[in-house]
C-alpha cells in the first residue's frame, strides 16, 4: 500500500526500510588538534574528544582522567571551514569561538563531518530514504527505486515486443499453411472439369483431392492413416476437410490480433512516457525545494551571525580564544587574562636575558679552535664550493623563468613545491658601480649592520663562532599577520675565492657568502615559531671598468661589481602557494635593489676596501 504525502508517494517498502534504521550511531572522535590560545602563546596542541554532542579538550592525552580544560556543545554550534587555510576550521557557539587546525586536510574533514552529524542529531534532522527528505541536495533512495522500476518497465516492454514478433512469425507460418489448404480445396472442386483433360499442372492436386474424398484408387482402406501428399507433405486429408474452407476468416483474425498487440505496445509506451514525465516533474520539484531550503538556511545563518556580532558589540563580550582583541581604553580583556599575558611577556624577557648571559659565558670560557676541526666544517666547505659552481651556471635552456627585470637587475625562478609548500629556487643577477665585491659581501654577512638594511628581522643572536669568517646565527623575523612568526637557524660563511680558481675568471677579485640551515643545542625547535629552512649564496666579483689612466689610483668610478644571488627557501607552515609567489615577486627585487643601494651609499665616504673589513663584536644579542 502506498501513502500520499502532498503529491509525494511513499511506498510500503520505503517505510519498511526506514523502520529498519530508526537511529544511527553517532561517531566518537578523539585526537590531537592545534587550538589558538592567544597572541602570546599562539597555536598550541590540545587533545580533543567529541562524544555525545559535546566537544572537550585537554592539554594532552595523559590529562583526560583529571577533567577537561574546556568544552562546548556542538548540537547548537556552527562549524565554519576556513576560506584559505585548508586545514583550519572554527567552531562557533553564540559568542564563544574555537579556532582549530589539524595536521592534514583529511583530518579536518573527519572532524567537520563528525560535528555536523552530532549537530543534525541534536536538531532532529536525520536523513531518511523517502523523497521528502531535503537535507541533501542529491536525490533520495526513492528516486533510485523509481529509476529501477522504470528500467524494469522498459525491459518488459522489450520482452512484449519480442513475443509479438514470435507470434507474427507463427501466424505467418499458419497463414501459409492454410493458404496451401485453400488452394488444394479449390483444386478438388475443379477436379471434375479437368479430370478428362488430365491437366498435368493440377494432377497432383486432383489426385490428392480424389484420394481424400473418395478413398481413390490408391488402394488405401478407410482405417488407414490419413494420407500425406508429396506436393504438400504437411497437409493431411483431415486438415483439408476441417480447415481448408476457412482460410480467409483466419487472415482477418490474424490482422485483428496484430492490431491488438500493436495497440497494447503503443499504450504501454505511452504509460512509460507519462511515468517518466511525472518522475522528471517530481525530481525538479524536489530540487527546487532543496534549493529553497538551502537558501533559507544560509539566510538564517547570516542573520544569526549578524545578530551575534551586534550582541557582542553591544555587550562587549570577550571572544574566548580569539586573536581579535588588544589593549585599549575600551578593552574587553579580563583582568586575569591581561595579567597572565603581561606575566608571560616578562618571563620571556627574563629567559632571553639568561640566554644571552649563558652565551656570553660560553664564548668566554671556550677557547677558539681551528675551523677545520669543527664538526660542521666539512659541510661548510663542500656546500660553499657547490653553491659557487651553481651561481656560475647560466640561466639558458628554458628551465628558468624571468619574473622581474629592472635596469641591470634580472630575477629568475624555477617553480618547485615540496609537500604542498613553495620552495622555488631563485637566481638574481645584478651589477652596480661604486663599491667592491668585498664591501658588498661584508655588509651582507656582518651582524653589526644587518638591522640597517634588513627590516624583516625582529632580533638576532650569534649562537656560535666557528672561525673569524664563519658564524652561527639565530634570527627571529617579524610576524606579518595572519602568518605565524618564523625564525631561522643557520651557519654563515664568508671567503675570498683565490685568483687562480676558474670561477674568478677575468675579475679583479671574487667573494662569496654562503648561508645554510643547521641545528644547535642552544636553539631547539620548540614549535613556538615556524622554522625556515634555507640555502643562500651571495657571489660578488669586482671589475676595474673602465681602467684608470696609467699611474692614476683607482677611484670608485672605476669599480663595477657583478652580483649573483641564489636562494632556496622553504618557509614551512601553511602559507598558500599563490600568496608566497606573489610576495616573492614583490619583495625580492625590492630587497636586492635596497641592499645594493645601501652598500654604495655606506661605502662612498670610506676608503676603497678590496679586503680587511671585520665585524666589531660577535658575542652579542641584537634586537631591532
Amino acid at each position: 500500500m502506498a501513502e500520499d504525502y502532498g503529491c509525494v508517494m511513499l511506498s510500503d517498502e520505503d517505510s519498511e526500510e526506514d523502520a529498519h534504521f530508526p537511529h544511527r550511531q553517532l561517531p566518537e572522535l578523539q585526537g590531537t588538534v592545534s587550538k589558538w590560545t592567544n597572541y602570546i602563546h599562539g597555536w598550541q596542541n590540545r587533545y580533543m574528544i567529541l562524544k555525545d554532542g559535546t566537544m572537550s579538550y585537554y592539554r594532552n592525552h595523559n590529562e583526560t582522567a583529571f577533567g577537561c580544560r574546556g568544552s562546548i556543545s556542538v548540537k547548537k554550534a556552527h562549524v565554519k571551514p576556513h576560506e584559505i587555510d585548508e586545514c583550519r576550521f572554527d567552531v562557533c557557539l553564540n559568542d564563544c569561538v574555537w579556532y582549530l587546525r589539524t595536521a592534514t586536510e583529511e583530518e579536518k574533514h573527519q572532524w567537520v563531518d563528525a560535528i555536523e552529524q552530532h549537530r543534525l542529531e541534536g536538531d532532529g534532522l536525520r536523513r531518511h530514504g523517502s523523497t521528502i527528505s531535503l537535507t541533501s541536495n542529491t536525490l533520495s533512495t526513492t528516486s533510485g527505486s523509481s529509476a529501477k522500476r522504470t528500467k524494469g518497465l522498459r525491459e518488459k516492454l522489450s520482452e512484449i515486443d519480442t513475443y509479438r514478433d514470435i507470434l507474427i512469425k507463427q501466424m505467418d507460418a499458419l497463414q501459409s499453411y492454410f493458404d496451401a489448404c485453400s488452394e488444394t480445396v479449390k483444386g478438388m472442386k475443379n477436379s471434375e472439369a479437368t479430370c478428362n483433360g488430365h491437366d498435368p499442372e493440377h494432377e497432383s492436386g486432383v489426385e490428392a483431392a480424389v484420394a481424400a474424398v473418395e478413398g481413390g484408387p490408391t488402394g488405401e482402406s478407410p482405417q488407414a492413416p490419413p494420407r500425406r501428399f508429396p506436393a504438400y507433405s504437411h497437409i493431411t486429408t483431415d486438415t483439408l476437410q476441417k480447415h481448408g474452407a476457412y482460410a480467409m476468416d483466419f487472415r482477418g483474425e490474424a490482422l485483428t490480433f496484430k492490431a491488438t498487440t500493436a495497440g497494447i505496445l503503443t499504450t504501454l509506451s505511452h504509460c512509460v512516457e507519462v511515468m517518466n514525465q511525472r518522475e522528471e516533474s517530481f525530481r525538479r520539484r524536489l530540487e527546487r525545494e532543496a534549493e529553497r531550503r538551502r537558501r533559507l538556511e544560509e539566510k538564517l545563518k547570516q542573520m544569526a551571525a549578524q545578530n551575534a556580532q551586534e550582541t557582542a558589540a553591544a555587550r562587549r563580550v570577550v571572544v574566548m580564544g580569539g586573536p581579535d582583541y588588544e589593549e585599549g581604553p575600551h578593552s574587553v580583556i579580563g583582568e586575569d587574562e591581561f595579567f597572565d599575558a603581561v606575566e608571560s611577556a616578562l618571563d620571556k624577557m627574563d629567559e632571553e636575558e639568561e640566554f644571552r648571559e649563558r652565551l656570553r659565558q660560553k664564548q668566554l670560557s671556550t677557547p677558539q679552535q681551528p675551523a677545520a676541526t669543527h664538526p660542521l666544517w666539512p659541510e661548510i666547505e663542500k656546500l660553499t664550493m657547490e653553491q659557487l659552481g651553481y651561481a656560475q651556471q647560466g640561466v639558458e635552456g628554458g628551465v628558468w623563468q624571468l619574473f622581474a627585470e629592472e635596469g641591470e637587475m634580472k630575477m629568475y625562478r624555477r617553480e618547485l613545491e615540496e609537500d604542498g609548500l613553495v620552495v622555488d629556487p631563485l637566481k638574481a643577477v645584478h651589477q652596480v658601480r661604486g663599491a667592491t665585491a668585498h664591501e658588498m659581501v661584508h655588509h651582507f654577512w656582518s651582524p653589526d649592520v644587518r638591522f640597517e638594511w634588513d627590516t624583516s628581522i625582529e632580533q638576532m643572536t650569534v649562537l656560535d663562532r666557528i672561525s673569524s669568517d664563519t658564524l652561527i646565527f639565530l634570527q627571529l623575523h617579524k610576524r606579518v599577520w595572519p602568518t605565524a612568526q618564523r625564525d631561522a637557524l643557520f651557519w654563515s660563511h664568508i671567503r675570498q675565492i683565490p685568483s687562480s680558481h676558474p670561477a674568478n675568471g677575468p675579475a679583479h677579485d671574487t667573494w662569496i657568502v654562503c648561508n645554510h640551515s643547521t641545528e644547535h643545542p642552544d636553539a631547539p625547535n620548540d614549535g613556538k615559531c615556524v622554522r625556515v629552512d634555507l640555502t643562500v649564496c651571495f657571489v660578488c666579483q669586482t671589475f676595474i671598468d673602465p681602467p684608470p689612466p696609467e699611474g692614476d689610483p683607482i677611484t670608485r668610478d672605476n669599480l663595477l661589481t657583478k652580483i649573483t644571488y641564489c636562494s632556496v627557501v622553504n618557509p614551512g607552515g601553511w602559507a598558500p602557494a599563490s600568496v608566497l609567489r606573489a610576495v616573492y615577486k614583490r619583495e625580492y627585487p625590492k630587497f636586492l635593489k635596497r641592499f645594493t643601494q645601501y652598500v654604495v651609499e655606506k661605502s662612498a665616504p670610506q676608503p676603497i676596501a678590496f679586503s680587511g673589513l671585520t665585524i666589531k663584536d660577535h658575542s652579542k644579542h641584537w634586537r631591532g
